[in-house]
């Protein structure tokens, strides 16, 4: 068994019966929060799902990181497929069930994994000019989308963890924000899919940025309050990720 499988009493509920299809490896994550009115989420969503709130509140957040490891279950990694960097911008839904994640954007470095993405996992995936490098004991990250006839996206910043790792207790903001085992797409004629993930807790640390360019909410039409995002950083988990199905 894999280790990311061997403790398993985090989860918010048991691991799917079907077979896992594809393993990944997450690099320098931040997640970065800001608080967001339900209306100018609402209209984005479908009306299937509701929105997911803490204590009333919804957010956005705005995830850049790089991914190694992206390959089929049984087959090796591929150099030029299996690691580039990503920039998802989401916020968190429900179907009444399983809260979960929605995807209003996922900016990536890799033109074939974005063409696959698309058409396999029904994700707002975009090629973009991308950058994640070390830079100190933090990253500096720049992308700026490239995907034909799609509204232009920036993003540009210098992220650092700044304290020790720890677990999010559940029932925090952050548990709510970041311990998430599934995500849902947008299918056909109103469809909603989901998709299963797991991992193990994520390894947080507090976290600094000085984000110098952000146009990446605006591109999906959702305004930012003006105010510091609230800031966590990860340095590496592992993801196991199961196909889509219809709910």
């Amino acid at each position: 068994m894999p280790p990311i499988f061997r403790f398993l009493d985090h989860r918010p509920w048991p691991l799917p019966r079907s077979p896992w299809i594809m393993p990944q490896t997450w690099h320098d994550l931040l997640f970065a929060h800001w608080p967001v009115a339900k209306e100018a989420l609402r209209p984005h969503i479908p009306s299937s799902l509701q929105i997911d709130t803490y204590d009333g509140q919804a957010w956005l957040g705005l995830v850049p990181f790089r991914m190694t490891n992206v390959r089929p279950r049984f087959s090796p990694s591929l150099p030029r497929f299996s690691a580039f960097p990503e920039l998802n911008v989401r916020t968190y839904v429900t179907d009444g069930q399983k809260p979960g994640v929605w995807f209003f954007s996922l900016d990536a470095a890799n033109r074939l994994a974005v063409q696959i993405a698309r058409a396999w996992y029904r994700l707002p995936y975009f090629h973009a000019r991308m950058e994640c490098q070390p830079d100190g004991p933090g990253i500096a990250y720049q992308s700026a989308r490239i995907h034909p006839g799609a509204s232009s996206a920036q993003f540009a910043a210098a992220y650092r963890p700044t304290g020790p790792i720890y677990f999010a207790q559940p029932g925090s903001l952050e548990h709510w924000l970041t311990e998430r085992y599934c995500l849902y797409a947008p299918g056909r004629r109103g469809r909603v899919y989901r998709g299963e993930i797991h991992h193990q807790p994520w390894p947080l640390q507090p976290a600094a940025a000085e984000i110098t360019t952000n146009s990446m909410a605006a591109a999906a039409t959702i305004p930012l309050p003006d105010i510091p995002p609230l800031l966590h950083f990860a340095r590496l988990i592992h993801v196991a990720i199961w196909p889509l199905t219809p709910i």
